[in-house]
């Protein structure tokens, strides 16, 4: 049986990896994007942010249908993210555009929660952190070979061609649909624990933890998506003047560091407690976030790195939520954390375009001093 489920581990970790290739693709070529079809800064925000918006309008009902249809979300996946990729690639006017990355949301949002939820109902305590790390750890694997991939391929090729054949890695997820079926077939019988009926919501009073949770899985999102999709790709090539391959190695830096610190951190956060390392890895990453915001060159590179280690932290939010929440529970309180994570996901871009380059920066930083405080705050929590 332990090896059945290591096997399912296994396949949600190369799904999510050649799910996530397009998403590292997408954010060099975002101000290539805005040249070529001459989009003014609240369209860029727009378009990088849409993809969270689509994220957040399908979280709940795709947490209500993992319990019942997780064979098939895991298989409709990549052929969402297709679709939504050739929308995006097609060099269409905005409207096109803006749906193709809402497709790619979706189609992201049903591996993405699918696969969580897989790892979640099959909880070890002893390894919980490091299992979620690893599903992580494949996601932003994908995210860095995108990244990799289109700062290597020739700018005379175009952002459009770019984009396709940096993600064709997306294609390899159709081989691997008859096992996801087989592994996670629809209809699994419910556990024990888990009854169907009466609601969660009436039954389980959700504890203060949870709901801080729920905050701080908020402020994470808001910096990785201000930062990541808009603020590095635009402030890198306007004020420093990068282009597509400098804009790559920044990103990239980020999730270099993420793919270092990512095991370690949930392995220390299996030892030494959840919260404790969520309050180390966010007040790292308010201060990397800081520095991309305002930051001089040497403090906007060293934000970046910074900024990865903090996103290392990203699946211990919802360690804690599972530590403090029965089965009973669980699908209805991870959708609520998905919500608040992609609602940010979308708002950060949105906001920062509104605000334009100019003024992205001051908001950003101070993203980075309520992660500050947020993780000081966790940290008086986890030691006391």
């Amino acid at each position: 049986m332990n090896q059945r489920r290591g096997d399912g581990t296994a396949l949600l970790c190369a799904l999510v990896l050649c799910n996530t290739v397009c998403l590292g693709a997408f954010g060099p070529l975002l101000p290539e994007i805005g040249r070529a079809r001459s989009l003014a800064d609240w369209q860029l925000g727009v378009l990088a942010g849409s993809f969270g918006f689509a994220r957040m309008i399908a979280d709940v009902p795709t947490g209500a249908l993992a319990g019942r249809r997780l064979g098939t979300m895991l298989a409709v996946s990549p052929a969402v993210l297709l679709s939504g990729l050739l929308l995006l690639g097609s060099g269409g006017p905005f409207p096109v555009l803006v749906l193709g990355r809402v497709l790619t949301g979706l189609g992201h949002t049903l591996g993405m929660v699918g696969g969580l939820t897989a790892i979640l109902q099959d909880d070890r305590r002893a390894t919980g952190s490091v299992r979620l790390n690893l599903f992580e750890f494949a996601g932003m694997l994908g995210v860095l070979g995108g990244l990799t991939t289109v700062g290597l391929l020739p700018a005379a090729w175009g952002w459009s061609k770019s984009l396709l054949i940096a993600s064709s890695p997306l294609v390899v997820t159709f081989a691997l649909i008859p096992a996801l079926r087989r592994r996670f077939p629809d209809r699994a019988r419910p556990t024990p624990s888990a009854p169907t009926t009466p609601s969660p919501r009436s039954r389980t009073p959700t504890p203060p933890i949870v709901w801080v949770m729920f905050a701080t899985g908020s402020v994470m999102s808001l910096s990785w998506s201000g930062v990541s999709q808009f603020l590095i790709p635009l402030r890198g090539t306007r004020e420093f003047g990068l282009d597509r391959e400098g804009v790559s190695r920044l990103l990239a830096l980020a999730q270099v560091v993420d793919l270092a610190a990512l095991l370690p951190v949930g392995w220390l956060a299996d030892r030494i407690g959840r919260v404790l390392m969520l309050g180390i890895v966010l007040t790292l990453l308010g201060l990397g976030t800081w520095g991309t915001g305002l930051g001089s060159f040497t403090h906007f590179a060293l934000g970046c790195a910074l900024f990865g280690v903090g996103m290392a932290g990203w699946m211990l939010p919802l360690g804690v939520i599972r530590e403090h929440t029965d089965l009973r529970a669980l699908a209805w309180r991870t959708g609520l954390y998905r919500v608040g994570i992609d609602a940010t996901s979308f708002l950060g871009p949105l906001i920062c375009g509104i605000l334009s380059e100019a003024y992205s920066g001051v908001f950003i930083a101070l993203i980075g001093l309520t992660a500050v405080i947020t993780g000081g705050r966790l940290l008086w929590r986890g030691l006391t």
